[in-house]
């Protein structure tokens, strides 16, 4: 199957999952209901569940465990992207070519549909019955992970960083969340050991080049293309690799460590052609 039929399987496939776990337009709270559907079905590429999902069938995973937990790393997402737009954080008015939540429903009603997402993942997820996927899961999304990157990346607004300092932001406010989706497959698909370590590294490398193409395309690309606003980045004075590096030595650095987390697949003999492919895609999407 190549690259494209692929993704465009599963995420029809996550697409359905998701319209029966979240709660239907009709249920009350209904704007908050509506906020939420609006939010998930507004488009993406749902690049983390594919990610859980194809280190789950690369370790040998079969049939549909491994769902709930692609919804539920989805969710996060896009709860993270709803408080991410908000005002008080990146204060963002379009996000995948529509109005941001807040500017359709107003600030109150996204924080909450953000809170409401958080809950259902984890109630998702606890139909794993598996403590140590959930524990690791909330740790990487936490002060550990997701949420503490994005207060080191408000924090350096405006100063002097250094690429250590940016590395730190990126590994753990994009980075933290991509790993935990490549380590969830693979550890309910019964990875272990050196398998397991090369899918974290591979998680690892893969999040940290998919932010520092993300910073690349906010410097250089369209808007109209990208679906948001672009420059945002050097209009709040954020902390990313082209304002340190420049856009050519960020791409190269990207471009490494893309190839660095193909190399790690090598100890699979088989299925380990989709995670590639997605490395490669990442790739392209700079050129």
């Amino acid at each position: 199957m190549s690259l494209e039929s692929y993704l465009n399987t599963k995420k029809r496939i996550i697409e359905e999952a998701l319209n029966r776990y979240l709660p239907s337009v009709k249920k009350s709270p209904v704007p908050l209901h509506q906020a939420i559907r609006y939010s998930v079905f507004a488009g993406g590429k749902r690049l983390r569940p594919i990610l859980a999902i194809a280190s789950f069938e690369l370790v040998g995973g079969k049939g549909d465990a491994i769902l709930p937990v692609a919804c539920a790393l989805e969710m996060i997402h896009t709860y993270s992207l709803i408080h991410d737009d908000l005002p008080c954080m990146d204060d963002d008015d379009l996000r995948r070519g529509k109005p941001t939540l807040h500017k359709v429903f107003g600030d109150g009603v996204a924080v909450l549909a953000g809170d409401a997402l958080h809950a259902l993942a984890f109630e998702l997820l606890s139909k794993t019955q598996n403590p140590k996927l959930i524990s690791e899961i909330a740790r990487e999304i936490g002060t550990d992970g997701m949420v503490g990157g994005q207060a080191a990346d408000l924090q350096a607004e405006g100063k002097k960083a250094s690429i250590s300092e940016v590395n730190f932001i990126h590994s753990h406010k994009t980075g933290a969340l991509m790993k935990a989706s490549v380590r969830a497959g693979g550890l309910l698909g019964g990875a272990t050991g050196k398998k397991l370590k090369a899918l974290t590294s591979y998680g690892e490398k893969f999040g940290l080049a998919f932010q520092i193409i993300d910073d690349i395309l906010d410097a250089t690309g369209r808007a109209e293309k990208l679906g948001k606003r672009t420059k945002a980045d050097e209009s709040k004075a954020k902390a990313t690799y082209p304002k340190i590096l420049g856009v050519e030595r960020s791409k190269r650095r990207a471009r490494k460590l893309l190839e660095e987390a193909k190399a790690e697949l090598k100890i699979f003999s088989d299925h380990e052609q989709i995670l590639k492919d997605l490395a490669d895609k990442m790739i392209e999407r700079m050129d």
